[in-house]
């Protein structure tokens, strides 16, 4: 299983469009958020459980898991095999608003 079967289009998106603003400032802190977020990912897929349920935002097979050195969230759902990434978000953006329709 490739990390990019657990990728959801969104997910695949969502931290390029990070890089892609970080690296204008910092190249090398955006290289290091893809490299987080793939470490994040691997982390996901052996231990799906890890993440906290936030059951004010999504259902209850929907996990959260915070990018470890970053203010930014995986959005996850353990409903699937192996676990969909559903979004990669900065934790400052309104999540209800961008979580309503999972």
């Amino acid at each position: 299983m490739t990390l990019a079967a657990m990728l959801a289009p969104q997910a695949r998106r969502d931290p390029l469009a990070a890089a892609r603003w970080i690296t204008k400032e910092n190249p090398s802190v955006a290289v290091a958020l893809r490299d987080a977020v793939v470490a994040a990912a691997v982390r996901i897929g052996k231990h799906p459980r890890i993440g906290a349920l936030r059951t004010e935002l999504a259902p209850q097979s929907i996990r959260f898991l915070v990018v470890s050195g970053f203010p930014h969230v995986i959005v996850y759902d353990t409903g699937r095999e192996p676990p969909l990434i559903l979004r990669v978000l900065h934790g400052a953006r309104e999540l209800p608003e961008l979580l309503r329709d999972l």
